[in-house]
């Protein structure tokens, strides 16, 4: 019988229950250990040799087991891949992506619009080892081949991107990696596999903080990376191993409880969030609302071809000054100020808009920008917290 998505993600890394276990809780345990016994050397020796091959055997607790495995298998569900390794946090799997495919003399293109810790990663780290980055619009095909060189080795992108959740052409852009031999990497963070599916628009590599959407609650931190050529899955089998990246049972275990609810969690997210643009758009301070699925957002055509569904990200170009809009944001009663989201708690976040001065699609005549998570509030409530904030910072004293 086939079965949706949605149904398999209510039935995967689940206890067994069978004639061998007779009795059997819901939720598979979180198994931790940090030591792998084996009965006899033989099969010591059989699990590295199959380990070596590629195979996902268990020679070390660092790679996890069981509850580990249940996840990265719910993870290839999610993603349409074939092989997903798990990282500390959604920037551990970005490092690791980056240092298992470049090296010393390469390039790695990537769009401006990625999230923000990728250009420090780039200045800290990725510079040191001799490997050039170079961050661009790709907004169009010759913008993207203009940037490319000989040595250009990964193509590393977000869609939609961090802040201002710019929608890109991702089948087009992964035409242009596979006519020149280049690996496409995407953040795919805001739409897990629920909303978004980029190995199946052409991406090789997916990159998931599986601390937002998929955990749900705000207490875990994870990332995952989804891939299903074998070649790259033996790459990064091989780095993950030797780099060292180990995830706690426990955090495995709340991923896969969050996991159960994402879809009904996705869709209230969303809805809710359409109806924040809907109040936004009709306030004379409002420059410009950033959410792809919101039809006056002029990525909504590609959202509307490429994704599956949405969240409750956006962010909004008030036109406040810098002083106006910490009056705003500070007096939000319902909305937390924090730089995560993912969670169901509402969040605002003040974005220093210099920050934005490299992004082609900011318009940087915009005095200032916010942005939002809409959480699992009741949205009347969250509205009318948004409209008596707006309110004071209207009054507020230039």
């Amino acid at each position: 019988m086939s079965k949706s998505l949605f149904t398999k993600l209510s039935h995967l890394g689940t206890a067994p229950c069978d004639e061998q276990h007779p009795r059997a809780p819901v939720a598979l345990p979180a198994i931790r250990t940090s030591t792998v016994r084996f009965n006899t050397i033989h099969d010591l020796y059989d699990t590295y040799k199959r380990q070596s091959s590629g195979e996902r055997i268990v020679g070390y607790g660092r790679m996890g087991m069981d509850t580990h495995a249940a996840f990265e298998e719910i993870m290839c569900e999610l993603e349409g891949g074939q092989r997903a390794f798990l990282a500390p946090s959604g920037l551990n799997a970005i490092a690791m992506v980056l240092l298992s495919f470049l090296s010393a003399g390469d390039h790695m293109l990537v769009a401006d619009c990625v999230y923000g810790p990728v250009r420090q990663m780039d200045k800290t780290v990725l510079q040191r080892m001799n490997i050039e980055s170079t961050f661009c619009s790709m907004r169009n095909a010759d913008e993207i081949e203009a940037q490319i060189k000989p040595n250009t080795k990964v193509l590393y992108i977000e869609s939609p991107g961090s802040l201002l959740f710019e929608m890109l052409d991702l089948p087009s852009i992964a035409a242009i990696a596979k006519k020149h031999n280049i690996l496409l990497v995407t953040d795919n963070t805001w739409g897990s596999g629920i909303a978004y599916r980029p190995l199946e628009l052409g991406a090789d590599i997916s990159v998931v903080a599986v601390t937002k959407y998929i955990g749900g609650h705000s207490d875990l931190l994870m990332g995952a990376v989804v891939a299903k050529d074998e070649k790259v899955i033996k790459t990064l089998d091989i780095n993950q191993y030797a780099l060292g990246f180990s995830t706690s049972a426990d955090d495995v275990w709340l991923a896969i409880r969050g996991v159960r609810t994402i879809d009904v969690r996705m869709k209230r997210h969303a809805e809710n969030a359409l109806k924040v643009c809907e109040f936004f758009d009709q306030q004379p301070e409002t420059l410009q609302i950033f959410h792809p699925a919101y039809e006056k957002d002029s990525h909504h055509a590609l959202w509307k071809r490429d994704a599956l569904g949405s969240n409750g990200m956006m962010s909004v170009a008030l036109n406040f000054t810098p002083e106006q809009t910490k009056v705003f944001v500070e007096t939000l009663e319902l909305f937390s100020i924090g730089y995560s989201w993912g969670g169901y708690e509402s969040l605002v976040d003040m974005v220093d808009v210099s920050f934005l001065k490299n992004h082609a699609y900011w318009n940087a005549s915009y005095p200032s920008l916010v942005r939002l998570h809409i959480g699992l509030e009741s949205v009347e409530d969250l509205i009318a917290d948004l409209s008596q904030a707006l309110d004071k910072a209207r009054h507020h004293k230039v």
